[in-house]
C-alpha cells in the first residue's frame, strides 16, 4: 500500500475484496510498533457484526476505496481480537498466517566497525 497516506484519512473509507464485493468500512488503523507505518485495518463488516482485520501491505487505495486482494469469505473468517487494543506479536502472526502472507524477519542490527580491539596490533 502507499506508505505516504495518513492513516487517519483511511478511517471511514469503504473496503472491497478482490472481486469488487463490498466488505465494509474501515473502523481503525493499526501501525507497526517499530516503523509507525500503517500495517492493519479493522473493517466493520456490518451493522451488528464484528470488525475484521486486513493487511494493508498488499492492499491498494484506489479512487478513495481500499481494495483488498483477498476473498470476502477469507476476510470475514479472520481471527477476531476486538478493536481498540494493541495487537500483540502473536496476534499479528496469526493474522499473517490466516492470509498466507510471509512474515518478514526482524531487521538485522548492522555490524559496525568500532575500531581495533584492545590487545591487538591491527589498525
Amino acid at each position: 500500500m502507499q506508505t505516504d497516506i495518513d492513516p487517519r484519512n483511511l478511517i471511514g473509507r469503504k473496503a472491497f475484496d478482490r472481486n469488487g464485493t463490498k466488505i465494509g468500512t474501515i473502523d481503525e488503523v493499526y501501525l507497526d510498533d517499530a516503523t509507525g507505518v500503517p500495517e492493519w485495518a479493522a473493517i466493520r463488516t456490518g451493522l451488528f457484526s464484528r470488525d475484521a482485520f486486513v493487511p494493508l501491505e498488499p492492499s491498494e487505495l484506489i479512487e478513495g476505496t481500499l481494495r483488498i486482494p483477498f476473498e470476502r469469505a477469507l476476510i470475514k473468517d479472520a481471527p477476531d481480537f476486538g478493536v481498540g487494543r494493541h495487537l500483540s506479536p502473536e496476534q499479528e502472526l496469526q493474522l499473517y498466517h490466516h492470509y498466507g502472507l510471509d512474515v518478514a524477519p526482524a531487521p538485522k542490527v548492522p555490524d559496525h566497525d568500532f575500531g581495533k580491539l584492545a590487545g591487538t596490533d591491527e589498525t
